[in-house]
């Protein structure tokens, strides 16, 4: 990871000042780097030794930091990490040319590998990406949104880019369409798992570990599956409160919503999606060499049920 920091920093220079701040700004800021760890611990458990992987795991924080700056735009976040968003403080302007330029620079960057299959799947997944957060933006104040959708749109948004780190993992170590495929698996499953925990938390967790303010999802006009499951599970009246809710993003009933959610059980039902999630990310990691990495990839499937941020 110290490698993958300094591919970042030295790959962040730009002649136009204000570029340059706003990506030290956002990357800086205390982020998981859990993508490009993936992608280094997945070469890790395949045997892949190459420098390449250094630069593929910043390609993949570079398309996800940019992922972040359009998203704050569009939800008009305020809060990320515990600071102020990269709009609030610079712009929406700034904050979604400046996006423009980390997914240019990626592409830069992935051109260095030489690798028809890496620029196909990064392609992909950005296209992908794109389309998920579109799908998102469609489904935003829709209260009749079903359960099949929301997960349609995680595994195209946040799900896709999982996927495309640990599936790289095995094109750089020449793996079989078997591996890659399990490698592929592996990071499509935890994406989902990690997704469904970050959407649990939004409604049962510490604003100041989350970095972000609770409600944020539902003021945005998000519907993800604890209220989803909240409206099925709870009475009439809870519906009508929810669905009001997603309809306005009006925060004022924020206090009666987490109070039928936690009622109605709907965060142990997302609960137990993602730990279904996990178990199939758990599963993938059979196909890989048994070592230290894939140990730890396995771990990774097996805690990140836990997380609280």
């Amino acid at each position: 990871m110290a490698q993958v920091d300094l591919v970042i920093e030295r790959r962040l220079t730009s002649s136009v000042p204000l570029v340059a701040d706003v990506c030290r700004y956002i990357i800086t800021a205390g982020g998981k780097r859990l993508r490009p760890a993936l992608l280094l611990l997945t070469c890790g458990a395949l045997g892949y030794t190459g420098d390449t992987r250094f630069t593929l795991a910043a390609v993949v924080e570079f398309i996800h930091t940019a992922t972040l700056l359009h998203d704050d735009v569009v939800d008009a976040s305020t809060l990320r990490r515990g600071q102020p968003t990269a709009n609030e403080h610079f712009g929406n302007p700034t904050s979604v040319l400046v996006g423009d330029f980390l997914y240019s620079r990626a592409f830069q960057m992935m051109v260095d590998a030489n690798n028809p299959r890496v620029m196909q799947i990064l392609a992909d997944a950005t296209n992908v990406i794109a389309e998920g957060e579109v799908l998102q933006l469609m489904n935003m104040h829709d209260a009749s949104l079903t359960e099949a959708s929301y997960l349609q749109v995680i595994r195209s948004k946040t799900a896709k880019l999982f996927e495309a780190s640990t599936r790289l993992s095995a094109v750089l170590a020449q793996s079989s369409p078997a591996v890659e495929q399990a490698c592929a698996d592996y990071g499509q499953a935890l994406g989902t798992a990690f997704q469904l925990i970050d959407d649990v938390l939004d409604y049962a967790g510490d604003a100041h570990e989350l970095g972000k303010n609770l409600g944020d999802d539902l003021r945005e006009g998000k519907v993800t599956l604890p209220l989803i499951t909240a409206m099925h599970r709870g009475t009439a009246d809870d519906a009508l409160v929810i669905r009001n809710a997603i309809e306005t993003g009006d925060l004022q009933a924020l206090d009666q919503i987490l109070e039928i959610v936690k009622r109605t059980g709907a965060l142990d039902v997302a609960r137990a999606t993602a730990s279904a999630q996990a178990a199939l990310a758990a599963s993938a990691v059979a196909a890989l060499p048994g070592n230290e990495y894939s140990d730890a990839l396995l771990a990774l499937a097996n805690s990140l049920l836990d997380r609280t941020q």
